[in-house]
């Protein structure tokens, strides 16, 4: 009998579902329990010291947290047929797109949760209560889910979905479903015949999200059905990771640079100012010599830009420590000098990135992100 992962998550979670899809893809064998209270009480919270799924329990009994930590350790421990490319092109482009995916694409995907409430409200609380107590009756679960979801329900205005800016996610949206329709009618995954780190990030908000809840799912499968079916391949239990190939000679598809841009225009400036914010942060911190500093979840708000629209959103260091894992990797010292690559960066909107630098780089113990000890 092969040996076996536990996967503790939800259906209706975002990160879930990338962790999810990223084991059918690799053929691993696991079994998914429900991030149930009791879970969180028994395993997650003790386990890990943190209260976010998913969380994957190895075959040898050690507890993963945060979804790039799970797949990277995972894919370190079964090397073949990685879902991380393995040329330094398509590496760094796989990779961004992961931070774009998880940290840029929650905007439609919890506007598009929570600001329909006709269409989606009582498929969601189904979908919480069902979470949160499986065992407990059905009028117990929908007052318990209703109950839940008002705290995710709360982050919405936080990550700057307001009425200012709900047009423009909107129409930003919409503008990257008809970028992936395209790109899905010529490649069956976002680099090729295989996915890739890319295709995970992606999977979780519009599966979790865009594709199940009701509202965004119309949408979806009426505006995109290229990107339904991509949806669908990415969440059956075919181990598309054993088939297939990334593009050859490093090759970026064309079809990718209008996402690209996208993150380029969008997030890149956002990733700028919350560096530059996280660094005040750090220096106006009281701290003690010799000792870590803990960064934390969140650090004030600052002020952005979406399609010309000006409002606020929450801070969120996570991102960058995102971004500085992918520019630590060894294969951007390959692309010091690509001048060719450098000018297609800057074509896309995303010139100067791999010289992002980070005044105090972050690191993370006990799954918790934390700036190097402070000696004067």
């Amino acid at each position: 009998m092969p040996v076996r992962y536990t996967l503790y998550g939800a259906e209706m979670s975002l990160y879930s579902g990338k962790v999810r899809s990223y084991l059918r893809k690799k053929g691993l064998a696991f079994n998914e329990v429900a991030a149930s209270v009791k879970t969180y009480r028994d395993v997650i919270i003790p386990e890990t010291g943190v209260k976010f799924i998913p969380v994957v329990r190895t075959p040898e009994g050690k507890f993963l947290q945060d979804t790039s930590v799970i797949i990277k350790e995972i894919d370190s421990q079964h090397p073949d047929h990685s879902a991380l490319p393995a040329t330094p092109r398509q590496r760094l482009v796989a990779e961004l797109l992961e931070v774009y995916a998880d940290e840029w694409l929650i905007l439609p995907a919890m506007h598009y949760r929570w600001n329909f409430p006709e269409k989606n409200q009582p498929f969601i609380y189904r979908e919480f209560g069902r979470f949160v107590l499986p065992w407990a009756p059905a009028f117990i679960r929908g007052w318990v889910g209703k109950k839940a979801g008002a705290r995710f329900k709360g982050a919405v205005t936080s990550l700057g979905i307001t009425a200012k800016t709900i047009p423009a996610i909107e129409a930003s949206y919409g503008a990257l479903l008809d970028d992936l329709q395209a790109h899905f009618l010529k490649h069956q995954f976002l680099l090729g015949s295989k996915p890739c780190i890319a295709d995970f990030g992606f999977i979780g908000p519009l599966y979790a999200h865009l594709y199940r809840d009701p509202y965004p799912s119309a949408l979806m499968r009426k505006r995109a059905p290229a990107v339904a079916r991509w949806v669908e391949r990415m969440m059956d239990t075919n181990a598309y990771l054993q088939q297939g190939s990334l593009l050859a000679n490093d090759e970026i598809p064309k079809t990718i640079e209008p996402i690209l841009k996208r993150m380029g225009a969008e997030q890149y400036p956002v990733l700028k100012a919350s560096n530059k914010a996280l660094n005040e942060w750090r220096r106006d911190t009281p701290h003690a010599l010799g000792k870590d500093i803990e960064v934390a979840r969140r650090i004030g708000t600052h002020k952005f830009t979406l399609d010309g629209v000006k409002d606020k959103r929450v801070i969120l260091p996570y991102s960058l420590w995102m971004l500085q894992r992918v520019l630590e990797s060894r294969y951007v010292f390959e692309l010091i000098n690509d001048y060719e690559f450098d000018d297609w960066l800057e074509k896309v909107g995303l010139g100067g990135i791999l010289n992002f630098t980070f005044d105090q780089p972050m690191h993370r113990i006990d799954n918790k992100l934390y700036f190097r000890k402070v000696m004067a």
